[in-house]
């Protein structure tokens, strides 16, 4: 890092916050309001994206019961355990001379630009302020088909709202291993990324915890987000001491696993398309429609299209594939896969009546391939 003021966002998920009955851990709260003291102190800014509330909610409704499946009843729970949480945040907060800020936010704070622009008015005025900003998905009333799927992810759109300079992803891990560690005592430290590439991502494994939505391979994911717009990513555990103080010093050596920025910058809501939606289907081009959408980022025309695979409709996220099947973009179709047969593979003119001219658009796509 520079040796100027940087803003930091910290994500933290729920077993770094929650207890093994899923009660919020209050020492382990305690010693992150601390940490984020001490970040202040040296003059820099810090948003806190924390998970935790189902689980909160669970513990105190359902106590030593299973958590729930359904959708509905983890709604419900987070609302329950929501508040319960900040208010174990607002207690260590103020032991520290801090304030906290709940800030709940939900996809289509950063796809629509209206939105995007009052989120982010929101929370600089905060830190402006001198207030912490405490960031969580709206859980309570989320639509499951449109959501961020994890706070990591949360975090990496937060990070690019803000322009920040760094992300700091805590675990219950010091990082990112060349194995599962839990499986494979030979596993490594990655101390060092400069591209995230599909084998670092099958390294990544699962999710560590069934109270968690995220794991490993999210965390890789939120770092790709944050390296295409110019965050620098660390992943490192919730419990070493004097974690953020090292990681906004620069003092990375030792401190887990630190992700290099990407030398492109994705604006937010092609961020957004690009690794918070989930693709419904797959379209398949020919050389010629690969080549025009990644070396010159036109639109994906129907003429281009050889196949397409899983059912989609209008306005769903795809993948977009290569002859040789290789993803090279992704973006928002505008036309369904009910109806492939009548535009697959036909130019413009040859389209019936009331279908759109692109399959997708270029303001909706996002080329992927370098």
């Amino acid at each position: 890092m520079g040796a100027g003021p940087v803003i930091v966002v910290v994500k933290v998920g729920t077993t770094s916050v929650t207890l093994a009955d899923g009660g919020v851990d209050r020492s382990a709260v305690d010693r992150l309001a601390s940490e984020l003291s001490h970040v202040r102190h040296l003059g820099h800014r810090a948003v806190l994206v924390t998970s935790g509330a189902v689980t909160a909610g669970v513990a105190a409704l359902l106590p030593g019961g299973s958590r729930p499946s359904d959708p509905v009843t983890l709604q419900a729970l987070a609302s329950i355990g929501q508040h319960r949480l900040m208010r174990v945040y607002d207690d260590a907060f103020a032991a520290e001379g801090m304030l906290a800020g709940q800030v709940l936010l939900a996809p289509t704070d950063f796809a629509e630009r209206q939105r995007y622009l009052h989120a982010r008015d929101t929370l600089h005025r905060l830190l402006e302020l001198g207030v912490v900003p405490v960031v969580n998905e709206n859980d309570a009333i989320a639509d499951d088909e449109i959501r961020f799927g994890d706070n990591d992810r949360l975090a990496a759109l937060v990070a690019h709202l803000l322009n920040a300079d760094l992300m700091v992803l805590l675990t219950d891990l010091p990082g990112l291993f060349s194995a599962d560690p839990r499986v494979d005592s030979g596993a490594t430290l990655i101390e060092e990324v400069r591209e995230i590439d599909h084998d670092l991502e099958q390294a990544a494994g699962g999710t560590l915890s069934d109270s968690a939505r995220g794991g490993m391979a999210s965390k890789i994911a939120a770092a790709k987000m944050a390296a295409w717009s110019g965050v620098l990513t660390v992943i490192a555990a919730a419990d070493r001491p004097s974690v953020l103080v090292d990681a906004v010093s620069g003092e990375h050596s030792g401190l887990g696993t630190v992700f290099l920025p990407h030398e492109r910058r994705l604006p937010a809501r092609k961020l957004w398309i690009a690794f918070a939606l989930r693709p419904k289907g797959r379209v398949l081009v020919d050389e010629g429609a690969r080549d025009a959408i990644v070396r010159r980022s036109t639109s994906l025309l129907p003429a281009g299209v050889t196949s397409v695979e899983g059912s989609f409709a209008a306005e769903d996220a795809v993948e977009i594939a290569g002859p040789d099947g290789v993803v090279v973009a992704k973006g928002i179709s505008s036309l369904p896969s009910d109806r492939s047969g009548e535009w697959i593979g036909r130019r413009t003119n040859e389209l019936p009546g009331g279908l759109p001219a692109e399959v997708v658009h270029r303001d909706d796509l996002v080329v992927l391939a370098e």
